[in-house]
Order: structure tokens, then C-alpha cells, then sequence
């Protein structure tokens, strides 16, 4: 779980991740995206693929990026505990609010 925590640590790799989100990408839609050179682009592909957080496929020449399900699937499962604290928390943040903001 460390390697995946390290290689979300990269804004870069989170922004990656994030454009995944609207589904399959070739790698060079995130050169204009990112702003960072096609290196650049290639070496987060690469820490992301290593940290099993996306997969890819060949189509004809172009390599296409997606995001690993299973893989955030089980990152979500580990965090769920810490989740239910912060939710506890929060509620009572909430509740304290209520009771001292003058309706």
C-alpha cells in the first residue's frame, strides 16, 4: 500500500488519474493536458502502471490508458475505517454548529 500512497503523492499522477475518470485515454492527450513533456507524461504512465492504479492496451499504434477498478477498489476498502472517523467527526461538527449558530 506504501508504493500506491508514494506515487499518489505526484499532483501530476493525481491529475492523470483524474482525467481517467472520463475513460480511456491515449498517452498523448495528456501532454496538452498536463502541460509537461511527452518524457514526462511517459515516466507518471509508467509509476501509475507499477503502482497497478492504471492499465493499458494497444490500438494499432497509439497506447491507451484506463483506470485499474479492482486495484481502487481495494485502496477504497483499506481507507473505509478512516473514512468512518472523519464521517464521526464531521457529524459532530456539524451538530456542535447547529446548537451555537442563532436560528
Amino acid at each position: 500500500m506504501d508504493l500506491v500512497f508514494e506515487t499518489l503523492a505526484e499532483p501530476n499522477r493525481r491529475r492523470i488519474l483524474d482525467l481517467l475518470r472520463e475513460g480511456e485515454r491515449p498517452a498523448g492527450d495528456f501532454v496538452s493536458a498536463l502541460d509537461i513533456s511527452q518524457p514526462g507524461v511517459s515516466r507518471h504512465l509508467r509509476i501509475l502502471r507499477e503502482a497497478d492504479l492504471v492499465s493499458v492496451r494497444q490500438d494499432g499504434q497509439r497506447r491507451l490508458y484506463r483506470l485499474n477498478g479492482a486495484r481502487l477498489a481495494r485502496i477504497d476498502a483499506w481507507l473505509a475505517p478512516y473514512r468512518r472517523f472523519w464521517t464521526d467527526k464531521l457529524d459532530a461538527l456539524e451538530d456542535h454548529l447547529d446548537r451555537e449558530t442563532p436560528q
